[in-house]
C-alpha cells in the first residue's frame, strides 16, 4: 500500500453490502434513551444490534463475505473461528445459502452460544470445540482450512467482512436527523470499528468515534500506541465477544485514521452496566454488548450537551453466567469482601465477631469453618456484603479495634480465585 493510499473501505462498497443484506438483515432500531440522556446531560441513542436475527451485528460481515464467494469456493466449503457471535452469523449464512462450513470455537464458549450456532446452521455446519481462547481456535481453523482447500471466513480482518459491519453506520445515519457528535463503538478484533469508522469518515467526518475495549484485553489500544499489531500474552476472557489477543492488521490501519481515542472499561464495570440495562431498561445484553454504555462514565465530561450514539453490539448472554456477573459487579462496586479470619478456638468467639464487628447493615454471604484439634486458632473463610461501599473502612476499623486476625482476599487474586 502506498503512503498516499487510504486504507478506509469505500462508502459505495458498504452501500453495496447493505443491498446484499437487505433481505436477510432488517434494520435494527436506533432508540433514544431518556434515562441515560438525563443522567449524562446529553442526547443518547442506542443502536440495538442485540435485536438482530442472531442477536449481534456479526451476521452482517459474515453474510456479506460468504455471499461474495464463487461457485467453486462454495463447493469447497468454508471454515471460521469464533467465540460465538461470528459463528452464529456464519452458521446462519451457511444454512441460508446451503453451503457446508466448519466452525471452530474455544472450549470455554458458553453452551448457549454453541447451541445457537447449531440451531442456525442445522445440517450445514459442524462445530469443533478446541483451545482455551479465540486465538487458539482461530489458529487451528486456519490450518485445517488450508489443508482442505476451503475458504476461511475471518471474524474481522477481511475487507468484505468490514464492509458488512459498516452497514451498521448506514442505518445509524439513515435513522437520525441531527448531527452526531460522538459515536461509541465496542472493539474486539476491530471489524465493526473499521467498517463503521470508514463510513462515518466519508459521510459524517465531524463525528468523534471513540473505541471501547475491556480493560483485560486492550489489544487495539496497545496496537495504536505501538503503531503496529501487538499480540497480548494474556487477556481476561470474561468479555468474550471482545477479548482477543490481537486485532486485525487491516482493521488497525483503518482505526488509526478513524478513531479519536480508545477507552478501557473494567470488567466489573461492564457487569454493573449489564445488570443496570436489564433492571432499568429491560435490555438483555452480553458483556461485550454493555461496553459502550459502560464507557459513558469515562467520557461524561466530553459528551455533556452532545448527541451521542452507543452501539449495543450483542445480546447473547447465557443465563447461567448471571451469578458470576452479579459477583463481579458487587466486587467492583466494593460491596462484597472476602476474608480469612483466624478465630480463637473457644466458645463465643464467633458471637463476639457478629455482635462487635459486623455493622447493622452488613450481611454474611459465605462462611466456611471446620474446628481443628490441638490448635489455638481456627481459620474461617467469611464473605461479607455491605449495603454501602463507604461502610468498608469502618468494618476494618472494628476488626482492628477488637484484635481480629484476618487477611483480605479481594486483593490476592491467586488465593481469591481458588476460594471464591
Amino acid at each position: 500500500m502506498s503512503s498516499t493510499q487510504s486504507p478506509l473501505v469505500a462508502a459505495d462498497k458498504i452501500l453495496q453490502a447493505k443491498i446484499t443484506l437487505k433481505d436477510v438483515v432488517p434494520p435494527t432500531p436506533l432508540q433514544f434513551n431518556q434515562q441515560l440522556s438525563e443522567k449524562y446531560g446529553a442526547r443518547i441513542y442506542l443502536k440495538r444490534e442485540d435485536l438482530n436475527i442472531v442477536r449481534s451485528y456479526k451476521i452482517r460481515g459474515a453474510f456479506n463475505k460468504i455471499a461474495s464467494l464463487s461457485d467453486q469456493q462454495r463447493a469447497n466449503g468454508i471454515f471460521c473461528a469464533s467465540a460465538g457471535n461470528h459463528a452464529q452469523g456464519v452458521a446462519y449464512a451457511c444454512f441460508h445459502q446451503k453451503i457446508h462450513g466448519k466452525i471452530y470455537m474455544p472450549t470455554p464458549t458458553t453452551s448457549q452460544k454453541i447451541d445457537r450456532v447449531r440451531m442456525f446452521g442445522k445440517e450445514f455446519v459442524e462445530v469443533i470445540l478446541i483451545g482455551d481462547t479465540f486465538d487458539d481456535a482461530n489458529s487451528q481453523a486456519v490450518k485445517d482450512c488450508e489443508a482442505a482447500g476451503g475458504t476461511f471466513v475471518p471474524p474481522f480482518d477481511d475487507e468484505k467482512v468490514i464492509e458488512g459491519q459498516g452497514t451498521v453506520a448506514v442505518e445509524i445515519l439513515d435513522e437520525i436527523s441531527e448531527p452526531i457528535d460522538y459515536l461509541l463503538v465496542p472493539i474486539g478484533g476491530g471489524g465493526l470499528s473499521a467498517g463503521v469508522g470508514s463510513y462515518f469518515k466519508s459521510l459524517s467526518p465531524k463525528t468523534k468515534i471513540i473505541g471501547v475495549e475491556p480493560l483485560g484485553a486492550p489489544a487495539m489500544k496497545k496496537s495504536l500506541e505501538a503503531g503496529h499489531v501487538v499480540t497480548l500474552e494474556q487477556i481476561d476472557k470474561f468479555v468474550d465477544g471482545a477479548a482477543v489477543q490481537s486485532v486485525g492488521k487491516l482493521n488497525l490501519e483503518i482505526c488509526k485514521e478513524v478513531l479519536s481515542e480508545v477507552v478501557l472499561v473494567a470488567e466489573g464495570k461492564v457487569c454493573t452496566t449489564l445488570l443496570e440495562l436489564y433492571n432499568n431498561e429491560g435490555i438483555i445484553v452480553e458483556p461485550a454488548g454493555a461496553l459502550t454504555t459502560a464507557a459513558l462514565d469515562l467520557v461524561a465530561d466530553q459528551i455533556k450537551g452532545k448527541t451521542v450514539v452507543a452501539i449495543v453490539s450483542g445480546g447473547n448472554n447465557d443465563i447461567i453466567r448471571m451469578a458470576e456477573i452479579k459477583e463481579r459487579s458487587m466486587l467492583y462496586e466494593g460491596l462484597r469482601h472476602y476474608f480469612i479470619v483466624k478465630f480463637p478456638q473457644r466458645a463465643g468467639a464467633l458471637k463476639e465477631f457478629l455482635v462487635n464487628v459486623l455493622g447493622p447493615h452488613d450481611d454474611i454471604i459465605l462462611f466456611e469453618y471446620t474446628k481443628k484439634t490441638a490448635r489455638e486458632n481456627g481459620p474461617a473463610m467469611i464473605g461479607i456484603e455491605l449495603k454501602d461501599r463507604n461502610d468498608f473502612q469502618s468494618l476494618l476499623d472494628r476488626m482492628k479495634a477488637y484484635n481480629i486476625n484476618y487477611q483480605l482476599l479481594n486483593n490476592k487474586p491467586e488465593l481469591f480465585g481458588m476460594l471464591v
